[in-house]
């Protein structure tokens, strides 16, 4: 099993308590269908679980074979910037087959970014912490998408929301 390095700290982007006694960790790409089929069993996993779960995102955009990925990943990190990772990721995902600028341009008005955000995300000034996240992921040994680590590990096992839940809870 690999190992996650660098940990999660304060800079990903987490969703429940940040101290749970499971830490899923998805490095992910926008585009791909893989990624977008494990979307919503993660989703379920995160109900089921609650707050014993934190549930991180990082981004790990495969711009060969996903040429929007890095434009989705672009957008969700402007969100971010005024507290709106979560609704655009989400929004990406809910929304995949449609990645283009306009189609990204309208989710990220939906979601309430500003004209200086949008432009900000398609000028590519997002960049710099996707490629972080992505040289995180090339550490951990992360070779495609989705790759999950549960507390630091490298989960390799179904990602199927039952199968999830029954490997925390056991």
């Amino acid at each position: 099993m690999s190992g996650l390095t660098p940990p999660v700290g304060d800079a990903d982007h987490a969703q429940g308590p940040r101290d749970a006694k499971i830490v899923l960790v998805e490095y992910g790409d926008y585009q791909c269908p893989y990624c977008g089929a494990a979307y919503p069993q993660i989703k379920a996993v995160q109900k089921a679980m609650g707050d014993r779960l934190c549930f991180v995102f990082r981004n790990f955009p495969l711009t060969n074979l996903h040429p929007q990925a890095m434009m989705a990943a672009s957008f969700a990190e402007a969100a971010a910037t005024v507290g709106k990772f979560w609704e655009m990721h989400d929004m990406i995902y809910e929304n995949q087959r449609r990645l283009n600028d306009r189609s990204l341009v309208d989710y990220a008005k939906r979601v309430g970014l500003d004209d200086g955000l949008v432009e900000s995300a398609l000028q590519g000034n997002f960049e710099p912490k996707i490629r972080a996240d992505f040289k995180t992921g090339v550490r951990s040994g992360v070779n495609g998408t989705p790759t999950l680590f549960v507390n630091g590990q490298r989960f390799d096992g179904p990602a199927e929301a039952d199968a999830l839940v029954d490997f925390f809870t056991t």
